[in-house]
């Protein structure tokens, strides 16, 4: 049976289909248990984020600079969304990242004596209160971002 791996994914940020070599996304979720007298008695909500990085070869990295070049620097880079798909036999996976502000981290990572190809690594934060959906299914509910 075919099941998903890295190779599978497709990516979309924003306009743009690129291949990443490495891409991440992590969830920040700062609820916590209540405790009264050290006893469990619910739990409270607390801030959440969301952030990861992308990691890019020259080829795919080039696309990235282009739309920076068109909005005249990264920093004048709009907010965009991604979106990560795979499919292999029955399983599916979309991941959808709303909002998404790109940085540049590691600009040169280069090593003389290797054969591996050359990768840019671009952080990005999560800036949406639509923030991130797996499959459809939104991360946070509708009550918590009502009128943001």
């Amino acid at each position: 049976m075919s099941r998903i791996s890295g190779k599978c994914f497709d990516f979309q940020l924003g306009d743009l289909s690129i291949h990443a070599e490495k891409f991440t996304c992590d969830i920040e979720d700062s609820g916590e248990v209540a405790k009264t007298k050290g006893i469990p008695v619910g739990w409270l909500e607390g801030p959440v984020g969301a952030s990861g990085e992308i990691e890019l070869d020259t080829t795919n990295l080039s696309l990235v600079l282009e739309a920076a070049r068109s909005a005249g620097s990264f920093h004048a880079l709009s907010t965009f969304d991604i979106v990560a798909y795979a499919k292999a036999g029955d399983e599916e996976k979309r991941v959808e990242i709303f909002g998404c502000r790109l940085r540049v981290s590691k600009l040169l990572d280069v090593d003389s004596n290797s054969a591996t190809k050359d990768v840019t690594t671009l952080p990005y934060d999560v800036t949406s209160p639509d923030f991130v959906r797996v499959n459809g299914v939104p991360y946070l509910d509708a009550r918590e971002t009502e009128g943001l």
